[in-house]
């Protein structure tokens, strides 16, 4: 199992209900029992696979909620063309794609990894990794 480098703030459970509210989505229970465990930070593991075609990255870093310089708030606000086909930002990779979450029924909890630099809209440039996040945690190695 990956070990996660805490390095925000703790999460208190009325931030993060702030934070659902302000956004307008539920996030999945596995995603939001991390946020309020470690709130972000650096996975020791932080190798995944995409696919064949363009094979592996790096998790960077995965957001936490609160005033730190990589905020899912603030990505949320960036990326707000994800959140177009129900899902937000939790981490990215050190390109600037985007590792998301799915937030609506149809995705709920998955893991995609997103690339920024492709010229498609919806989920042409989505990457399906896994069916939810602690079996994202789980996939990262070294």
């Amino acid at each position: 199992m990956v070990n996660i480098e805490r390095i925000h703030e703790s999460l208190p459970s009325e931030k993060l209900e702030r934070f659902e509210q302000n956004q307008s989505i539920i996030l999945p229970k596995e995603y939001r029992e991390f946020l309020l465990k470690y709130n972000g930070g650096y996975p020791d593991f932080s190798i995944y696979k995409i696919s064949d075609e363009p094979g592996e990255s790096v998790v960077n870093i995965l957001y936490g909620i609160g005033s730190m310089y990589d905020n899912l708030e603030k990505n949320c606000t960036i990326f707000d063309e994800i959140l177009e086909i129900g899902f937000i930002p939790i981490g990215d990779e050190p390109s600037g794609n985007q590792i998301c979450i799915g937030i609506n029924k149809e995705y709920d909890g998955q893991i995609f990894h997103w690339v920024h630099d492709e010229e498609h809209c919806g989920m042409k440039n989505m990457y399906f990794l896994v069916s939810n996040f602690n079996d994202f945690l789980a996939s990262l190695y070294e």
